[in-house]
């Protein structure tokens, strides 16, 4: 066997607010010998999500937190470039969770064999066919229980998971789907291409008086990555009956002081309102299923996606903190 050597981001210190340089850094990792049953994998695409930033903080949630001094785990997709498996000989896609790295080596049983699909890339597995696509998926039918004709309004639009959301809610009947974004490029994006009814940037004005403007029948689905003055608009504009799926809060991961809750929360009594949170471990059995409806609509062109690609593993922090920022249309990811 030839020699096996990685690079991994790891994190060294609890951030406190936004990340910096300081608190991660770069390793070099010299694996030993391959032993039966393990593989080797060149990264191909790393993926850079909000959650991780919750899994730097030492405090409790759906996660352990990551252990300081180990690489960032998290999704990448690579391909199989020495074996010790007969399950996954040389050659073969597979998609793990070892994360921050150009390389992995480890038994053949933490990665998964994906097929290719003739013309999509194989960062497809990171999002819009992956642990994405299924977020939007679940959240839309498990948890908001989207019915035909619902209006749905989505915050972090033009992300990974919203541009994903706004199409799987057309495609599953919605009657009006409305999004918001952070510049007017996005929401351009948004109607032209993702199939939104509406969109709105979020930076224009007051987000209760936009979303009004956007809703005027009011809504009657949200898809929430956002939080804060988007959770409130939403209370807002729900109709009686209304239901959200909270996903995500990207607007408080990185205060240091205390985020105020919505001020309209009676209107969850005087609506008849359901706010459920949600993550995505307790719905994997979907995944089946999923896959079914999403393979379908790509091979009827249904579906569209975008990526922010950001090249070279030593980029894979300033690409997360971008990410956080907003800068990314669609995916963010690493290329390797």
């Amino acid at each position: 066997m030839t020699t096996f050597t990685s690079t991994e981001i790891q994190l060294i210190r609890r951030p406190q607010g936004w990340p910096v340089a300081e608190d991660f850094r770069t390793a070099v990792v010299d694996h030993p010998a391959l032993q039966p049953g393990e593989v080797r994998v060149r990264n191909e695409f790393i993926s850079v999500d909000p959650y991780m930033r919750g899994r730097m903080n030492d405090t409790r949630s759906y996660v352990a937190p990551y252990p300081l001094g180990e690489a960032i785990k998290g999704g990448a997709v690579g391909r199989v470039v020495e074996s010790a498996s007969e399950e996954l000989p040389v050659g073969t896609a597979v998609l793990h969770q070892h994360g921050w790295m150009d390389g992995v080596q480890a038994h053949a049983d933490t990665f998964r064999a994906v097929p290719e699909i003739p013309g999509l890339p194989l960062s497809l597995r990171l999002h819009i066919l992956g642990m994405t696509g299924l977020t939007a998926y679940v959240g839309l039918t498990a948890v908001a229980g989207l019915k035909e004709g619902d209006t749905v309004f989505v915050s972090g639009a033009a992300g990974a998971v919203g541009s994903a959301v706004g199409q799987i809610a057309k495609l599953l009947g919605a009657g009006r789907v409305i999004g918001s974004a952070g510049s007017a490029e996005k929401v351009t994006l948004l109607t032209e291409k993702y199939g939104y009814d509406a969109a709105f940037n979020y930076k224009d004005g007051n987000v209760r008086e936009l979303l009004a403007a956007a809703a005027p029948e009011g809504i009657d689905v949200y898809f929430d990555n956002v939080g804060g003055d988007h959770l409130e608009a939403a209370l807002d504009a729900f109709n009686d009956g209304g239901r959200a799926a909270l996903c995500g809060a990207i607007s408080a991961y990185n205060t240091t002081d205390r985020v105020t809750g919505p001020d309209n929360m009676a209107n969850l009594i005087t609506r008849g309102l359901r706010l459920q949170g949600f993550t995505l471990g307790s719905y994997l059995h979907l995944g089946q299923e999923f896959s079914e409806r999403m393979n379908g609509w790509f091979a009827d062109g249904k579906i569209a996606f975008d990526e922010t690609v950001v090249d070279g593993i030593e980029n894979t922090v300033d690409a997360f903190l971008d990410m956080m920022r907003g800068a990314n249309t669609g995916k963010m990811l690493v290329r390797v």
